[in-house]
């Protein structure tokens, strides 16, 4: 199944309320990469910078992002099984997370999910504000899923 970008993003920015209300924005999506933002405003803390949910969840989404551009989401889905953040200073601008996956982990994965019924796999990433400073450190753990099971 052939996703088109305009497809993807609906899919990436407007799964739930929760994700469309922080206003996350999927900038680049191509087979095995992704970048996406969520911007400063309406996500402002009580001491003006980002709010630390929202740092989380742009730290989060992008391995479904990377489900949805690199695995074939008719055979397969994906699940959170461990998320972790640190965050190293307040963010005064957008937020924003670039990750990717190399070829070799993407046919791993793949056949382990086939043979097994299902896959991990951990993305780390750095979330950078919009002068290019690291602002937070994620590591997360997900699981592709074979449907049907």
């Amino acid at each position: 199944m052939d996703l088109s970008f305009d497809d993807m993003r609906q899919w990436i920015e407007r799964p739930f309320a929760f994700i469309e209300r922080i206003g996350l924005k999927a900038m680049v999506l191509e087979p095995r990469h992704v970048r996406l933002m969520v911007p400063l405003t309406p996500n402002m803390n009580h001491i003006g910078g980002m709010y630390a949910g929202a740092l989380f969840t742009l730290a989060e989404v992008p391995g479904g992002a990377l489900f949805l551009t690199t695995f074939d989401v008719t055979r397969f889905y994906p699940i959170v099984k461990e998320m972790s953040i640190r965050f190293r200073r307040p963010v005064k601008t957008d937020a924003f997370i670039e990750l990717s996956m190399g070829a070799d982990d993407v046919r791993r994965i793949t056949v382990e999910a086939e043979q097994n019924g299902k896959a991990d796999f951990v993305l780390d990433g750095e979330i950078m504000d919009a002068h290019g400073e690291v602002v937070a450190i994620s590591h997360g753990v997900y699981q592709l899923r074979k449907n049907g099971l």
